[in-house]
């Protein structure tokens, strides 16, 4: 059974808009417009990451880096080459 894909990502807080910037050194890029205040902004880019990849928020789960910018994300309903795809037809 497949495990799902794993996402490294980087986010910024407090950014104008909510957008996936790209990629730079094989990290996801992420802008949220919420603070970095109890959870908000990593809601924030799981939310905006489910929307992208067309899977519920439930399906994403945050797995290293709750407090850090640098974060680590599962997918657990596709795999790490569907969610490349995704992210690629994205521009990230």
């Amino acid at each position: 059974m497949a495990a799902g894909a794993r996402i490294e990502i980087r986010v910024q807080p407090r950014a104008s808009r909510n957008t996936i910037s790209g990629v730079r050194a094989g990290v996801l890029r992420i802008r949220v417009t919420a603070p970095p205040v109890d959870g908000h902004a990593n809601a924030a880019a799981i939310a905006l990451l489910a929307q992208a990849l067309g899977v519920p928020k439930s399906a994403i789960r945050l797995v290293k880096g709750a407090s850090s910018r640098d974060k680590t994300l599962a997918v657990e309903s596709m795999s790490q080459e569907e969610v490349n795809q995704c992210l690629n037809l994205l521009g990230g």
